[in-house]
């Protein structure tokens, strides 16, 4: 794993920004994350968009989730997370914008259908990765098969109460969704995962220093041989080798870019 450690939530979303504007410049798919982590990277993105020209026409982009039960535009729906605070505001053509059907009364068709369609696109150069509180990244959840495919998953008590905030009671808070499987994930060219804060330090130790365990499906990205995980220090702080991270970062060579591919 690169692990790339920022002082402050700005400055992991403009080092994420950076990642990800290499993969639209060339047109290829991005994976998008929803929730509250990768909001300063779109806010970023949206102003590369409007500043400097950053163009998504033309870019599949695709959901990492979404809950069962609500509709397509439900103010809590990633779906329309997605568009409100991203897609919407550069130039996404909508239609390429996709997500799981998450009102499909046979929900494990709805998730076979999303797995094929991203296969048909030839797969995600790039996928945005948030990681929960108990180590879920999607709604991969703790147990969860860390060869999965595109599923429906019943969420975890913690994601649960983590996500009640968002909603008008717990109550509200559905209770499954149709999410990409690690499988799935894993088959992305370049996970990129962010996290900040002092509440995502003991989830991010477990997934880079931690062993490779269901019980941090998050961990399951120590088998893909090109991750970037971006950090502020809170997030960082429960790391044990976090001076030899940080010598990664200083010591990479000129030719190699942040995709870890030599430069042009």
């Amino acid at each position: 794993m690169d692990i790339l450690i920022r002082d402050t939530p700005d400055q992991v979303a403009q080092t994420a920004a950076d990642i990800v504007e290499i993969y639209v410049r060339r047109g290829q798919t991005i994976g998008l994350a929803t929730g509250s982590t990768p909001l300063g990277l779109y806010r970023e993105l949206i102003r590369r968009h409007r500043e400097e020209h950053l163009s998504f026409a033309g870019i599949d982009a695709f959901c990492l989730d979404e809950y069962i039960g609500l509709p397509a535009d439900h103010e809590q729906s990633y779906h329309r997370f997605i568009r409100d605070n991203f897609t919407s505001q550069v130039d996404f053509a909508d239609e390429r914008v996709h997500s799981p059907d998450g009102m499909d009364p046979r929900p494990w068709v709805a998730a076979e259908l999303y797995e094929k369609h991203i296969r048909d696109v030839g797969g995600i150069s790039v996928q945005v990765l948030g990681v929960g509180t108990n180590g879920h990244i999607g709604f991969n959840e703790p147990a969860s098969p860390l060869r999965a495919r595109t599923r429906v998953e019943t969420l975890h008590q913690q994601t649960l109460s983590d996500n009640a905030r968002f909603f008008s009671s717990p109550e509200e808070v559905p209770t499954h969704a149709i999410t990409q499987g690690l499988g799935t994930i894993l088959d992305a060219r370049h996970p990129l995962l962010l996290a900040t804060g002092e509440g995502k330090a003991n989830a991010i130790a477990a997934m880079v220093e931690g062993p490779l365990s269901a019980s941090c499906p998050a961990s399951v990205l120590q088998l893909h041989d090109q991750v970037t995980v971006v950090v502020d220090k809170p997030a960082a702080s429960q790391l044990a080798d976090i001076d030899y991270y940080r010598h990664m970062e200083s010591a990479r060579p000129e030719w190699m870019g942040l995709d870890g591919l030599p430069v042009d």
